[in-house]
């Protein structure tokens, strides 16, 4: 999207009494963000929330120079801003109510993440990290883009899990993006970017004040299948995580802990009330399954927001079936590699000369599919 549009999205996001369901509303009825500016007040004032104060504030906006500042600042920082029209938005977010109507990006979506959330006490144990690290590691290398914090403890072990596996992680930040927190993940902070995305609904330069996070816990399980409790104590923040993934219909995990253990009364709790149990990271994906195996553009296209005319290319497979349908494109330049026999994931890399992302994505939709199987030592071959 351009400069000229996206001053527009600022403005309209930063009129006082504007929230993100009123932007929702406002964008669903007049269509686009420039034609809600060309609206007169009488109109303005028939959508949902929109009193009289906000539709003068609207039509009479005069704070342009404050906007310019703010997209000039963008491109030096190279943060880029993706709205909900964009192909690029979480897929998984469109559907939350309170959606941000966008977020500012360092590094790269893609849109065919399969997004799996991680996150856990700040005061992790040994037994914690290893275990968050050992579950992302083997998430990331069955094709799966792990989604945290980048907090202390947990939500830091999730994402050096997924980076050591060369795969992708992605942090939702309770702050503006040139805000890094806490400060010594700044170099973290820069393996995110190079390794899958920083995202934030906040403007640079915000504070990671303490009501940001629970707003922050909410893109995280918005935008995710699923969400795992890794550690959690019986007033952990990542509670109020897996209360909001309910809320939106999506999969609790939570690994089991020792019953003597104040970091795993949490999560032993959340198991009690119907939460999975998870051992492996083939739990999770299988519980997920079904809704992989949904085509992505599906979900998108019955959204409102989404802009007439997008994309819904997603590389997601179709139903599962009894006899698996033939790969094309991509998967089947894979699944070529794969025909002659076991093959190990580095030459698997070589063979195809694809990024090892893709091929990792690739690779569990192939396993969802019944097309190959994954044998111990990051062998693959195809499924008899």
């Amino acid at each position: 999207m351009n400069a000229d549009n996206l001053k527009y999205w600022i403005a309209l996001k930063s009129v006082l009494g504007v929230g993100h369901v009123t932007f929702a509303a406002l964008l669903e009825g007049f269509g686009s963000v420039p034609a809600i500016f060309g609206a007169p007040v009488a109109e303005l004032k028939e959508i949902k929330g929109v009193s009289g104060k906000i539709a003068e504030a609207i039509v009479h906006f005069q704070d342009w120079p404050k906007v310019q500042a703010e997209l000039e600042l963008l491109d030096k920082k190279k943060v880029a801003i993706v709205t909900c029209r964009d192909a690029l938005y979480p897929q998984k977010l469109l559907n939350v109510y309170d959606r941000p109507p966008y977020i500012y990006v360092r590094g790269k979506l893609t849109a065919d993440d399969i997004n799996i959330a991680m996150v856990g006490s700040r005061a992790a144990s040994a037994y914690g990290k290893y275990t968050t690290e050992k579950l992302s590691r083997e998430l990331a290398f069955k094709g799966a883009t792990v989604v945290s914090g980048m907090a202390r403890g947990i939500d830091s072990a999730a994402h050096r899990g997924a980076i050591s596996a060369r795969g992708r992680t992605i942090a939702v930040l309770g702050s503006g993006l040139d805000v890094i927190y806490p400060p010594e993940n700044k170099k973290l902070f820069e393996e995110i970017v190079e390794n899958g995305a920083v995202v934030s609904e906040f403007p640079l330069g915000t504070p990671p004040l303490s009501p940001n996070f629970p707003a922050r816990n909410r893109i995280i399980s918005g935008m995710s299948y699923g969400v795992v409790i890794v550690e959690a104590g019986e007033k952990s923040g990542s509670l109020i995580t897996a209360r909001l993934a309910l809320e939106q219909g999506r999969e609790v995990f939570a690994v089991p802990g020792s019953i003597d253990s104040a970091g795993s009364r949490g999560t032993n709790k959340l198991i009690k009330q119907g939460a999975k149990l998870i051992e492996s990271a083939d739990d999770i994906l299988e519980e997920i399954a079904p809704q992989i195996e949904q085509p992505l553009s599906q979900n998108r296209a019955a959204d409102p927001l989404d802009a007439p005319g997008a994309s819904g290319t997603s590389g997601a497979p179709t139903a599962p079936r009894k006899t698996a349908d033939p790969p094309e494109g991509l998967e089947k330049k894979i699944f070529d590699a794969v025909m002659p026999g076991r093959i190990h994931i580095d030459d698997l890399i070589a063979a195809t000369g694809l990024p090892s992302a893709n091929i990792l994505s690739s690779l569990t939709k192939m396993e969802l599919k019944g097309l190959i199987e994954q044998h111990p030592g990051k062998f693959f071959s195809v499924k008899k």
